[in-house]
């Protein structure tokens, strides 16, 4: 019964798909572009260009994944839902879980660097204010309505978007025309003539795959709009089959301007290369500008995370994996209670983010990291699963088939296992190897502690 109520949603279809195009795209750029640039290419090098193209294509194979289940069930639980479904309940209620946890600490972390941006321009307001203000402005956008939270998002996109492209052309105007360096082309010498291109070897590129698969994180939540879309079996693959290309773009483009520039070597202790940029031209406000655009990315993400997790309650409500109260939408068809608790948590998140140490929060997040991994590679079991329930006749049948399957699938399912292995030999990632198996158990007891086991099906 349960498998059956967690595809009959009475959710509203309010997303456009100008929405779902941006909402896709803003996903799959972050803050890490903007900040934590400079850490990836000290790993890599001119290389980490690569390192991205590969994992982007690897994240295009996931997202075609989703697509083809998502197409034939649209349903905002998606991968809980269809977890449900092809892997087992067990599978649905850890994904479910896993992915509102993965969330709210996600924005726990995002809520708090809200504060911290803000104090750029107002040194004197103490952290807590803005991230608080933040916090009531984006539940209540996402109570209001799914449409008031496709536009918060269609302009947040569209601001880090613009931002990276100003970059990428400027820095080739530099690059080819000398903008900025008195007419003197700057040229791409400097991909090579540091080292050369490969200066830190594969194993840099292997320990920048970490850094780069975990700038992803939040690309598959186009999947979560499925159950919201106006028309999910065109909105849909338009999003997805564009991702790769714009990674490319964003991604890649951003990059090779940026290293083109500058000395690789020299990146990490200069700053964020975006406002090197930008200062270059002569745009003394760089800093500014930048600070602003991070602070809107941080928004986004506090605004998709309250809009993924109340989601997420309300799918898992449906498959009886949550308290029913999570099923009761509003009159604007929102699972409000749902965003609710899920707002009270990342209130529980600011404050103790002031009492706890650093480093136990570090150890919290770490769980979130390795949860996008766990997600992804759901995705592609699910697909999998999804293939294996099909006839020979209904595969042809397919509306939006995954290329290259079942090829693409353990390929995927390959790179994400190698990228757990290399989480081994990072001091920084290893945490989440030692913390994530303690959260799984946890949820795995809860399962059967709570009764949750009652279908013998699985």
């Amino acid at each position: 019964m349960e498998k059956d109520n967690a595809l009959h949603e009475d959710l509203h279809r309010g997303l456009e798909e100008r929405h779902i195009q941006l909402i896709a795209l803003g996903g799959a750029i972050g803050v890490g572009l903007f900040l934590g640039a400079g850490a990836a290419i000290k790993t890599a090098g001119p290389s980490l260009m690569l390192v991205y193209l590969f994992a982007g294509i690897i994240m295009f194979y996931i997202m075609r994944a989703l697509g083809e289940v998502a197409v034939a069930y649209p349903v905002s639980g998606t991968f809980s839902a269809h977890a449900n479904i092809f892997l087992g309940p067990l599978y649905g209620y850890i994904t479910g879980w896993t992915y509102w946890f993965m969330w709210v600490v996600t924005c726990m972390a995002e809520i708090t660097a809200v504060g911290v941006y803000v104090t750029f321009w107002l040194p004197e307001v103490p952290q807590w204010i803005p991230a608080l203000l933040a916090l009531v402005v984006m539940t209540a956008v996402n109570i209001i309505s799914v449409r008031a939270f496709g536009e918060f998002e269609f302009w947040f996109a569209l601001i880090k978007i613009v931002t990276i492209l100003i970059m990428i052309f400027a820095g080739l105007a530099m690059i080819i025309f000398g903008l900025g360096n008195d007419g003197v082309a700057i040229g791409i010498s400097n991909l090579w003539t540091h080292q050369g291109f490969f200066p830190q070897g594969i194993g840099g590129m292997a320990m920048a795959c970490v850094m780069v698969m975990f700038s992803y994180l939040g690309i598959e939540l186009v999947g979560v709009t499925a159950g919201e879309a106006k028309n999910p079996e065109t909105s849909l693959p338009a999003a997805i089959d564009k991702v790769f290309w714009r990674i490319l773009i964003f991604y890649v483009g951003a990059l090779f301007v940026i290293m083109s520039l500058y000395p690789w070597n020299q990146i990490g202790t200069m700053g964020s290369p975006f406002v090197l940029t930008f200062n270059k031209l002569g745009i003394r406000a760089a800093a500014g500008i930048i600070n602003f655009v991070v602070l809107t990315a941080a928004l986004s993400s506090c605004n998709s995370g309250l809009f993924s997790t109340g989601r997420m309650l309300y799918n898992l409500a449906l498959q009886e994996k949550a308290p029913a109260v999570f099923k009761k939408l509003s009159s604007h068809q929102v699972p409000v209670r749902g965003i609710l608790i899920s707002a009270v948590f990342l209130l529980i998140g600011v404050v103790l983010n002031y009492l706890v140490p650093a480093q136990v929060f570090t150890y919290v997040t770490s769980v979130a990291t390795f949860g996008a991994l766990w997600i992804w590679g759901i995705i592609l079991l699910i697909q999998k699963k999804y293939r294996e329930s099909l006839t020979a006749e209904q595969i042809k049948q397919i509306k939006y088939p995954m290329p290259h399957a079942p090829v693409s699938t353990w390929l995927g399912l390959a790179f994400l296992i190698f990228v757990v292995l290399v989480m081994f030999f990072d001091n920084d990632t290893r945490v989440a190897l030692y913390i994530a198996p303690v959260w799984f158990g946890i949820v795995v007891a809860s399962y059967y502690v709570f009764g949750m086991a009652k279908d013998k099906k699985e």
